[in-house]
């Protein structure tokens, strides 16, 4: 007969609310009606996925494909799918990686920044529409809670990594 799992202490109600308020955000944001708003409100043929692709490549150095997937939390082959659809539109190129010759970092092109901002533009209004009725204190103290929360998630996420890392080895 299995061993049913340790009892754990309940959850407080509090981190329970917060869970079920961030699951509905996510929802909120990611439902598929909202994309295919957002892209024909910036005039885009692409997918929720390639968007991701697009906005983190923006914000960060050229990248190799696998990092990029390893960073999403994605599988690479997902990346590729995602890549090649997004070379074909002009939005990216692959570029030599300057530390390995034999590999490849990918890039924004000018019309790929241009999509992002387009994207980040017409996202940042619908934002200021929900908020518009929040005041300047609150929209800072929300936006200092948030980031502490990401924070907190990466470290938790990292430190999560490097305990499976150790007691696999």
């Amino acid at each position: 007969m299995p061993t049913p799992p340790p009892a754990t202490a309940p959850v407080p109600a509090d981190v329970v609310e917060i869970e079920r308020v961030l699951t509905r955000i996510a929802y909120l944001a990611g439902r598929a009606r909202q994309h295919e708003r957002l892209m024909a409100l910036v005039g885009l043929p692409l997918d929720r996925a390639a968007v991701a692709i697009l906005r983190y490549i923006a914000e960060s150095e050229p990248l190799r494909p696998g990092v990029l997937a390893v960073r999403l939390s994605v599988e690479a082959s997902h990346v590729t799918r995602q890549l090649r659809q997004l070379e074909q539109l002009g939005h990216v190129v692959r570029i030599p990686d300057p530390d390995d010759g034999r590999a490849q970092r990918i890039q924004l092109t000018d019309s790929g920044l241009a999509a992002v901002n387009r994207i980040r533009d017409v996202s940042r209004r619908g934002m200021e529409m929900a908020l518009a009725d929040w005041s300047s204190e609150d929209l800072r103290h929300l936006a200092a809670l948030f980031h502490r929360l990401v924070d907190d998630f990466v470290t938790h996420a990292e430190a999560a990594v490097d305990v499976s890392v150790d007691a696999s080895a």
